[in-house]
């Protein structure tokens, strides 16, 4: 029987802004005891009970922080959760990944300059609110466009996106919404909010994925960009999105010679080689 071959893509795992945001946490967690986040640092709950060891716990709501530091996830938070927070906590640690803060600032610029701003992303996640806050009242958010109904269309129109989206369904949003608002809209201005460290993990694994019969997707079940990786690798091959190695079931090495791995954003680099190690270890089993 042929070796099997386990390969992981060439872009996976913790990014810039991942890797920074812990880096803060970690650093106040050693100066610092009591401190709370409003809502976790990333959506990996491995990383998460890793932060709890040293004193950093998670609440979902600012009523519920007794702490006297708080600290702002990755994902960001709207400005007024933020006024509150200033206004209540002498310490406030920010993790805001700085492509989610750049975000944020060209859906405020927007809604300054009186644009209404639809936002392409989903409306119930973390960043997605932020945005929403930062972009006015004035503004939806909505992933097949339908949620335009919910705004007057202005004679201003802005567009942007939650950061972790494709760049290809991006694209096509945006020609969407542009032949439904025209000749509506006066002015129309797009700007390109995508991360390019998440396009790099998706383009990797939409590589990998065209030349393996399994593919492995490690991360949150509750993280955008680890779905976003498995959305693009299901369409071509058999694809499993697992949070640790104990989810590997033996039967799906059946027959594959050729085995990828990708992981989320806000995987760490320990829970990707746990599932080699599994892999590896099943594919010897054969």
């Amino acid at each position: 029987m042929a070796k099997v071959e386990i390969e992981k893509a060439r872009e996976l795992g913790f990014c810039f802004g991942v890797r920074r945001a812990i880096k803060v946490i970690e650093k106040a967690s050693k100066e610092h005891k009591g401190i709370a986040t409003l809502g976790p640092i990333v959506h990996n709950r491995l990383v998460v009970a890793k932060l709890a060891e040293v004193g950093v716990k998670v609440v979902d709501e600012l009523d519920r922080v007794k702490d006297k530091i708080v600290a702002i996830p990755s994902h960001g938070i709207p400005p007024q959760s933020l006024s509150r927070i200033q206004a209540r906590q002498p310490h406030v640690i920010d993790t805001t990944c700085p492509i989610v803060r750049s975000a944020q600032r060209a859906a405020k610029k927007l809604a300054d300059a009186g644009f209404s701003v639809i936002i392409f992303g989903e409306a119930n996640h973390p960043e997605v609110k932020g945005l929403l806050g930062w972009a006015g009242n004035n503004a939806v958010a909505t992933m097949d466009g339908k949620g335009i109904g919910a705004i007057k269309l202005p004679r201003r129109l802005g567009i942007l996106s939650q950061t972790t989206q494709s760049h290809t369904e991006f694209a096509e949003f945006v020609n969407r919404v542009t032949s439904s608002v025209f000749p509506h809209v006066q002015e129309l201005r797009v700007i390109n909010t995508l991360c390019q460290e998440t396009q790099k993990r998706q383009e990797a694994a939409l590589e990998l994925a065209g030349k393996s019969e399994l593919m492995i997707v490690v991360g949150g079940r509750n993280s955008a960009n680890t779905q976003r990786l498995a959305e693009v690798c299901s369409p071509i091959v058999e694809t499993h999105l697992i949070e640790t190695a104990a989810e590997i079931k033996k039967d799906w090495l059946s027959g594959k010679q050729h085995i990828g791995i990708t992981a989320g954003a806000s995987t760490p680099d320990e829970a990707i080689e746990e599932v080699v190690l599994k892999l590896k270890s099943l594919a010897d089993d054969n």
